[in-house]
């Protein structure tokens, strides 16, 4: 603590978060992409288990194996090609291999989350809130991509984040202990309500129990006096970007629109800004 201390006081603290945000940031693409594979291999197991069947025969697939490769020639990524940000420059944003294009996003992901990261110290600065912070953005950021990828929002991250919480706050890191309980419950009940209200009115379901569960994680790192500005900005950008997508005929009506990214980044601009957010929403009321 006194190194990370000398650092802050040396105005570098949020430089080494967000060289450190960068790595993670990389590591994050892979959990991006592979996470939901895994998952739908373990249903797919699961379902031949359950028919009798062998399971269904392939490559061994976790987070650290294989390593890493071009989907199109078999490149494997060698440590020089996978700076993060940097390489992606270097190779002008395609494959040493075969020249096919690198998407992109991996290098914005990269950037994201090393901003990200270094907000939390500048704002937080060496202290365990910092540390917590950190943990909540950087799920935040797999989880908004995975969901606007796959419609999922896995329970391997929402889950351990809620308990997270609870365990940060145990004494007293972003709210006390009382208020984190009381928003993890009431993050979840929240959408579990309006769930099944709008499936009872229509017959339809408008949300997935992924978007209960990040409600739920949300609320007990933050606390339930924060989930009112979070419900809200989330549903105004939900709205306004599902009107957009629609009026430009690029979404189609009956097409879903993930939810979890808007919650996600709902979250974040809470966990900075969300006492100010707070005393703007009350005082409008």
């Amino acid at each position: 603590m006194d190194t990370l201390q000398a650092l802050a006081d040396a105005g570098l603290l949020p430089a080494l978060a967000g060289v450190i945000g960068l790595v993670v940031g990389s590591f994050l693409n892979v959990v991006i992409h592979r996470l939901p594979l895994m998952m739908e291999r373990e249903w797919a197991a699961q379902c031949a288990d359950l028919r009798g069947e062998a399971a269904p025969a392939g490559e061994a697939l976790t987070l650290a194996r294989p390593r890493s490769r071009c989907p199109q020639c078999g490149h494997a990524i060698t440590a020089l090609e996978n700076v993060p940000v940097l390489s992606w420059l270097w190779l002008r944003g395609r494959c040493s291999g075969c020249g096919t294009r690198i998407s992109a996003r991996y290098p914005l992901v990269e950037l994201l989350t090393g901003l990200l990261s270094a907000g939390c110290a500048w704002v937080f600065g060496p202290s365990l809130q910092m540390a917590g912070a950190l943990v909540f953005v950087w799920a935040m950021v797999a989880l908004t991509f995975i969901d606007l990828d796959t419609q999922l929002l896995p329970d391997s991250i929402t889950l351990p984040l809620l308990w997270a919480g609870l365990l940060l706050n145990l004494n007293g890191g972003f709210t006390d202990l009382s208020s984190a309980v009381t928003g993890a419950m009431a993050g979840y009940l929240v959408l579990w309500t309006v769930y099944w209200a709008f499936k009872l009115a229509t017959g339809k379901e408008g949300m997935g129990y992924g978007d209960f569960k990040l409600l739920a994680a949300i609320g007990a790192f933050l606390g339930w006096q924060m989930l009112p500005a979070v419900i809200l900005l989330s549903s105004v950008v939900g709205a306004v970007v599902g009107i957009a997508l629609i009026a430009l005929r690029s979404h189609g009506r009956d097409v879903p629109i993930p939810f979890g990214p808007y919650l996600a980044a709902a979250g974040v601009i809470a966990l900075f800004f969300g006492e100010a957010l707070n005393r703007v929403y009350l005082g409008l009321f």
